[in-house]
């Protein structure tokens, strides 16, 4: 007994539309089988009835014989082996028959009879009344001149043919219960085919699912199963990879906090010790609101990151022209780009507003931390290009700088969240991930493209607002569009 599960309903399908068509092909050969010699026959009898009336009556109208001289002639000269042959008259009724002469018998009124009155081949199949035997039987109407005119009837017994119809069709059945057991074999083994690949998966997703993410499905498995296979091990090393992406996270931002919080803490305790002169007092102070500044912006950003990832940042959008956000970008990093000695050129028709319907505040902080990273990872004395421009109802804003790259390796991931090339150069791995959902946000797209060694060129393309635009004042709008009551 087949348990339940897919194992049984698969085969119980396939079991039972071979049943059905082995059903119907078998009754369908059975009826062609029994019609063929059934056929064959009628078939053999109508043909001895037409070569013996066309024989048979130009001589008897010619002679012209009595009746029962006609009669004795008819039962000699057209009689079939296997066959009774009766003659009756018009009326059905008997008049001779070539196992006995039996001229005071029922009336017949089979439709062989009929239809030979009508002037057809007659042709019925059905029981002798008197023996129960299935029998069939030919007529023919014969004119022999004169009144002479007789229905030749044929009857032969069908119980050989019968018999051999039953024991074709006990071989057919034979035939099809060792189909429907092959049937049943094959669908057992198709199904165990099916089934254990899936129960090896479910236990694999059953250990995954109890934290063991170093397990993975083994065995090259085809077609829909391999690919569940191949979805279940890249998920689990997925959550591997995000795992180990945040325990880095939580590392370098701890470092990130610790750093600050140990300047801040140091020079407090240094200054509430008292006894310092006012120049060492300002430069303390000076560490400890840099320190500050820098534990708020890591705050914020990974507040950003949160809000972000659960579509609750607020943008307020309105007229902002991108020309002027990177004019203003450029003087905010200019300090830090100096001490550097990097140069910064700006490439944008100052005629040309190149306006967008945004937020300004977070463009700007897009365009900050994109500089800003430019800066970072350039050499001293070299440049950094930023260019503006118009094109196909799209403002392009691309940043260029000539620093150290990104391989092509990590150039794929550099915009994943918590991602970072190189842990010593601080932060959270946040800036792009936010950068790229802010620039989504506005209906845009961000392009990276680098080589290591050569530089970085990060283009923005934002839509254009359009002349036609009614821009009467501020909408806040949430991070998925909708505008809030």
């Amino acid at each position: 007994m087949i348990k339940k599960g897919i194992t049984r309903q698969i085969v119980l399908h396939y079991f039972f539309v071979v049943f059905l068509a082995l059903l119907l092909v078998e009754f369908v050969f059975m009826l062609a089988v029994q019609r063929y010699y059934y056929e064959s026959i009628y078939n053999t009898i109508s043909t001895h009835i037409s070569n013996s009336k066309d024989f048979f009556e130009p001589i008897s109208r010619a002679n012209n014989a009595e009746d029962g001289n006609n009669l004795s002639r008819l039962l000699e000269n057209l009689k079939l082996s296997n066959t009774e042959l009766q003659i009756l008259d018009l009326n059905g009724r008997v008049l001779a028959s070539s196992t006995a002469f039996e001229s005071d018998r029922a009336v017949l009124q089979t439709s062989d009879i009929s239809q030979a009155l009508n002037g057809a081949m007659g042709r019925w199949v059905g029981r002798e009344l008197s023996t129960g035997e299935q029998i069939m039987a030919v007529s023919h109407k014969f004119d022999l001149g004169g009144d002479h005119t007789y229905v030749i009837r044929y009857m032969t017994a069908l119980t050989m043919v019968n018999s051999k119809l039953l024991v074709m069709g006990l071989l057919a059945s034979a035939v099809g219960v060792a189909v429907l057991a092959i049937v049943l074999i094959i669908s057992i083994g198709m199904a165990n085919s099916i089934v254990r690949p899936i129960n090896n998966i479910t236990a694999v997703s059953a250990q995954m699912a109890r934290g063991r993410l170093d397990v993975r499905v083994k065995g090259n498995y085809k077609h829909e199963l391999g690919e569940l296979a191949s979805t279940l091990n890249f998920m689990a090393h997925e959550i591997v990879r995000s795992n180990q992406i945040k325990d880095d996270f939580i590392s370098s931002i701890s470092h990130e906090l610790r750093t600050p919080l140990t300047s801040i803490k140091g020079w407090s305790e240094t200054l509430d010790s008292g006894g310092y002169d006012p120049e060492e007092t300002r430069i303390g102070m000076s560490i400890i609101s840099k320190e500050t500044e820098r534990l708020i912006g890591l705050v914020e950003e990974m507040l950003d990151f949160s809000k972000l990832q659960q579509n609750q940042m607020k943008l307020v959008k309105g007229t902002v022209s991108i020309r002027e956000i990177v004019q203003e970008t450029m003087l905010n990093v200019w300090a830090k780009a100096e001490q550097k000695q990097i140069h910064l050129k700006l490439d944008a028709d100052e005629t040309y507003p190149y306006n967008v319907f945004g937020d300004g505040n977070r463009l700007k902080q897009v365009f900050l931390n994109i500089v800003d990273n430019a800066i970072k990872f350039s050499h001293e004395n070299s440049w950094i290009y930023l260019s503006v421009k118009e094109e196909n109802g799209q403002i392009i804003a691309a940043i260029q700088d000539t620093g150290i790259g990104i391989s092509e390796e990590h150039l794929i991931k550099v915009r994943d969240r918590f991602f970072q090339v190189n842990h010593q150069n601080g932060g959270t791995g946040l800036g792009l991930a936010i950068t790229q959902e802010l620039v989504e946000l506005h209906e845009g797209t961000i392009t990276m493209q680098s080589e290591l060694g050569s530089g970085t060129t990060v283009t923005i393309t934002v839509p254009a607002l359009m002349e036609d635009t009614n821009d009467n004042g501020a909408e806040t709008q949430s991070s998925d569009g909708s505008i809030p009551n």
